[in-house]
């Protein structure tokens, strides 16, 4: 005996308005389905299917490993999606069985594993997610009897008046005993409005063989599906303030968590400090006593111990510990900041290594570049690393000092200790130790401002 699982995950969801299949819409930076694939698991499933349709192939390159994808060609419901996943399993009918919705990320394990341990204690037929809402629209109705028995779901396209003033409404969440939904999936009849088949009627079929059913309650907030971006945008919500009060908890500060936005994948320390507008994403990680903020975007970049980054945006970069990056940086791929090192004010730098205790500080351009340690490059330096065809590289060594508004025109390399001038355009390497300058002759023109009015004022008077 043992549990095993079925995401449905086949529905276009038209109405998100998106050529996206709706599994693959992401809060806190992960699909939809990769969140109830977690719940699952977490559970205690040991085999699961995904039923995919719409978009099969994104989403079934998405699954990981041992997740089983199987297609649902046409979609005629949720019970014949639920007979299509019941035959990629590996079944016994003494196995139990989880029939999920693959659009409810907010679902916890520990609600899932609840569910189904109450199912398997009860010994039950099918046991039902269920909660009370103030507003039931669109959802399918519990139906019990006089005794408080579940004995049917009534969808709400399908219910009278009398059943759409029920408030309890069908989670969308099932347990199984795997023999009975097999049995029960052969007798489903599309006797509805949609002509569908649906997962519901499982339940009256049940019902009818006088089989014992019952109903577990949750959090409406957990069981909340996602049809919309509105709804989209809310469970988002909710799953933010999930991870930052869980980060919180683990000892990382934050000035107000309601303006920090921390992905699910990203890896913090305990004692990083985040400030307003921090956005944390893919495989971000920061190490203890870093300062993220404010306003800083990081996605898939390493932070280490005590850097501080404010006002910045970088993308796959590496900042060492004691680093200094911003405000107003920009930092793209491949990029590494060295320990103590500092990417300064209005600095953009991309696939460049800069090396510890090294300074970039404001108003420079540092592309394809590996600076070395102890270097200093003043205001207004760039790499002229593009020629119009292929990109070129600039290297520069230690302890080296790169003049106000020098010009590098790559490929060109500085020597450890070596120096440029202030307004340079170096083109040749400079030897270490050396000072390459490159001006032209300064002249004087007398008289010149005075010469500059006389002329307009002559012209003033020929007009």
């Amino acid at each position: 005996m043992s549990l095993k699982a079925i995401v449905l995950a086949a529905g276009q969801g038209t109405r998100m308005k998106s050529t996206l299949p709706k599994v693959l819409h992401e809060i806190a930076g992960r699909p939809l389905v990769l969140w109830i694939l977690d719940a699952v698991a977490d559970a205690g499933a040991d085999d699961i299917a995904v039923v995919v349709g719409h978009g099969a192939d994104k989403v079934a390159d998405l699954l990981p490993d041992g997740v089983r994808p199987v297609l649902q060609a046409e979609q005629l419901g949720t019970g014949h999606a639920a007979a299509v996943g019941i035959s990629a399993l590996d079944l016994d009918d003494s196995d139990d069985i989880l029939v999920v919705p693959g659009d409810t990320p907010l679902i916890r394990g520990e609600a899932l594993a609840a569910l189904a341990a109450d199912h398997r204690e009860a010994s039950r037929a099918a046991t039902l997610l269920t909660t009370d809402l103030d507003d039931p629209t669109g959802y399918g109705r519990i139906q019990r009897n006089a005794n408080g028995d579940v004995v049917g779901i009534i969808e709400d396209k399908d219910a009278d008046p009398s059943q759409l003033a029920i408030t309890e409404i069908n989670a969308g969440m099932y347990a199984f005993a795997a023999g009975s939904l097999r049995a029960a999936l052969d007798r489903v009849e599309p006797h509805n409005a949609q002509g569908e088949y649906y997962l519901t009627d499982v339940v009256a079929l049940l019902v009818q063989d006088g089989l014992p059913l019952g109903a577990v309650p949750a959090d409406p907030v957990e069981v909340s599906g996602v049809n919309s971006l509105d709804q989209l945008a809310a469970a988002d919500r909710v799953m933010r303030r999930r991870i930052n009060l869980g980060w919180m908890r683990d000892g990382v500060w934050m000035l107000d968590p309601e303006r920090v936005y921390i992905d699910a994948d990203v890896v913090l320390s305990e004692g990083v400090r985040l400030y307003p507008n921090v956005y944390l994403e893919g495989a971000t990680s920061v190490a203890a006593g870093a300062e993220i903020g404010p306003d800083v975007r990081l996605t898939d970049c390493k932070v280490g111990e005590e850097a501080r980054i404010q006002y910045a945006v970088a993308e796959d970069c590496e900042v060492g510990a004691r680093a200094n990056v911003g405000p107003y940086a920009r930092l793209r791929g491949g990029t590494v900041i060295g320990p103590e090192a500092k990417a300064g004010t209005f600095v953009e730098m991309k696939k460049t290594s800069l090396g510890a205790r090294s300074k970039v500080p404001h108003l420079s351009y540092m592309g394809d570049a590996t600076i070395g340690e102890d270097t200093n490059v003043g205001a207004g330096a760039i790499t002229a690393n593009w020629d119009g065809f292929e990109k070129h590289e600039t290297k520069i060594g230690d302890n080296a000092f790169v003049g106000t508004d020098t010009v590098l025109v790559a490929p060109v390399e500085v020597g450890d200790e070596g120096w440029t001038g202030a307004g340079s355009v170096i083109t040749k390497d400079v030897p270490p130790g050396d000072l390459a300058v490159e001006r032209s002759a300064q002249r004087e023109v007398r008289d010149y401002a005075a010469r500059r009015k006389r002329r307009a004022a002559e012209k003033r008077d020929q007009e």
